[in-house]
């Protein structure tokens, strides 16, 4: 009965979007009235709530919980969205878009090649240093601008922004998912690390094929070659970094190679577009049709990336990468709340943000790009007012994440599943990875909440000793921990979260059930395949 009542929210939030074709915002604001009302009456008298927690007014508990939850969607999560929304406008308003169209489309004709490039190899660098939306909202925007469809643009960036996030902003959630467990030491991380590549390594070569499909259906065999070669690339320097140098690298030196692989296949091997017929669900607009082949200077070109570059520079100083940048801004201005009941400590850095590092960048840019300040706050106000309806689905789907969490229906969820599935728990540990991340739209969240879980069945099951998974020797527990972020990049394609992001980005306000109608399919899929990788693995 525990697990009955704790589905229901998701199971309402699948139905309204899916079933009566609700907008996002709506659906989730619906979902958490409900949620609330089940964490008030159902949570108690089902004894769900966790015994730390028991002593305490559930009202009380249901408060705070929500409480965290506006905080945590506000601080970074909106902010990051609101200034990756901002940065694209900018270049819409300076009209410095069209230069950096010109240039994508004068790279290649082959339009697969144009949205690998984007999705795969500019995202899941994004991914890599930034996270927390930015590799959704930039390369969608980007392909509308390019004159792809809303719809396509959005599935194809969701689609594109997965197996990077496990690495994403720097290797948090990865890192977070070993501190859970206590494997603190580097060469614990660089083994759970290594596992999860292992575990999504046939997702490295598939997800190119299909989203070179989606672009254009007919090229067969261009898009066996293109995903092959960038897939065993991507995959190959994923894992030598995540082996040897730990979670920080993977995504962001994986894309790097990746965007190198795809260049080096545009330029060597790749024939003219004008030999593949897009399909019609991709196609762009003939504005974006490559109208010459203008050569831009340098300095065109630096005025026209200036605010991508400026973005790229900001987050790199102020990331992991560089320490003792990283260490000043995390220990400077930074904002504590002390929760009670929850016995939580909200912490926000108002210099150390990613938000904050698209925002100085985006500025920087737009003003070298000829826009004053006062007309750049002028973007940043329309920005806000357009994601009115972002703004409520955000806040709605992280608070109702945070008094499930609290609540004890998340952990029923869970609990649920490894009773009934047994020996064959391994196949379904990336599904528990992929119901956190759904739920709170988080890789980190999603290890946050399960990671124990992982590794507290692993003890159950008798994986305790050392072995060797596709060759690779390691700890049975670790390979069991790695499939929680295995199975959340995955859930990641469906979150509501991102595919509000999506929406935002590709001004599809109110077509959110759409959009996961079509992704669903996909990443079902992706669960499966990170199932059979870890359950054959063992």
């Amino acid at each position: 009965m525990s697990v009955l009542v704790a589905i229901i929210p998701i199971v309402l939030l699948f139905v309204l979007m899916l079933g009566f074709k609700m907008a996002g915002h709506k659906s989730a604001l619906i979902t958490l009235v409900v949620t609330i009302l089940l964490a008030l009456f159902a949570a108690p008298a089902l004894d769900m709530v966790p015994e730390k927690f028991a002593s305490t007014g559930i009202y009380g508990l249901v408060w705070w919980s929500f409480v965290e939850g506006v905080l945590k969607a506000v601080f970074p999560i909106l902010i990051i969205i609101l200034m990756a929304i901002y940065s694209y406008n900018i270049l819409v308003e300076s009209k410095e878009i069209e230069v950096i169209k010109a240039q994508f489309t004068s790279f290649t004709d082959d339009k697969g090649i144009l949205v690998l490039m984007l999705v795969w190899g500019f995202g899941g660098l994004l991914e890599g240093m930034a996270g927390f939306g930015t590799a959704v909202a930039i390369p969608a925007a980007i392909l509308i601008g390019l004159g792809f469809k809303p719809m396509f643009s959005a599935l194809v960036a969701l689609i594109g922004n997965t197996v990077a996030t496990g690495f994403g902003a720097v290797g948090v959630p990865v890192t977070t998912l070993c501190k859970e467990v206590g494997a603190v030491s580097p060469e614990q991380i660089c083994e759970v690390s290594s596992f999860a590549v292992l575990q999504l390594a046939p997702l490295f070569v598939i997800l190119p094929f299909i989203i070179l499909m989606l672009t254009d259906r007919k090229a067969w065999v261009k898009n066996i070659v293109l995903s092959l070669w960038t897939g065993i690339i991507s995959v190959v320097v994923q894992y030598i970094c995540a082996r040897y140098l730990g979670a920080e690298t993977p995504a962001i030196i994986g894309s790097i190679a990746a965007i190198v692989a795809i260049i080096i296949y545009a330029k060597v091997f790749a024939r003219k577009a004008s030999s593949s017929s897009p399909s019609s669900q991709a196609s762009p607009s003939s504005q974006s049709s490559p109208a010459s082949t203008k050569s831009y200077t340098l300095a065109e070109t630096f005025r026209a990336w200036s605010v991508y570059l400026f973005i790229l520079i900001f987050i790199l100083v102020s990331g992991a990468l560089c320490p003792p940048v990283n260490d000043f801004l995390k220990s400077h201005l930074v904002t504590k709340l002390d929760l009670p009941v929850i016995n939580s400590t909200f912490s926000f850095g108002w210099i150390s943000n990613a938000g904050l590092m698209l925002f100085l960048g985006a500025t920087i840019g737009g003003l070298i790009q000829g826009l004053s300040f006062k007309k750049l706050m002028v973007v940043l106000a329309k920005t806000v007012i357009n994601l009115q309806k972002t703004v409520i689905t955000i806040i709605s789907l992280i608070s109702l994440a945070s008094v499930m969490n609290y609540c004890g229906m998340i952990a029923a969820i869970a609990a649920g599943l490894v009773a009934v599935t047994g020996s064959f728990y391994p196949f379904f540990a990336p599904l528990i990875g992929a119901i956190g991340t759904f739920v709170t739209g988080s890789d980190t969240s999603s290890n946050i909440l399960f990671a124990k879980l992982q590794a507290n069945v692993a003890g159950q099951l008798g994986m305790t000793s050392q072995s060797t998974f596709f060759g690779v020797e390691g700890s049975q527990t670790n390979w069991l921990v790695a499939a929680n972020t295995t199975g959340a990049t995955g859930g990641k394609m469906i979150s509501p979260q991102s595919i509000a992001i999506a929406t935002a980005a590709c001004d599809m306000q109110g077509k959110d059930g759409e959009i996961l109608r079509s992704a669903i399919p996909y990443a079902l899929m992706y669960i499966v395949i990170g199932g059979l990788m870890v359950y054959f693995g063992c």
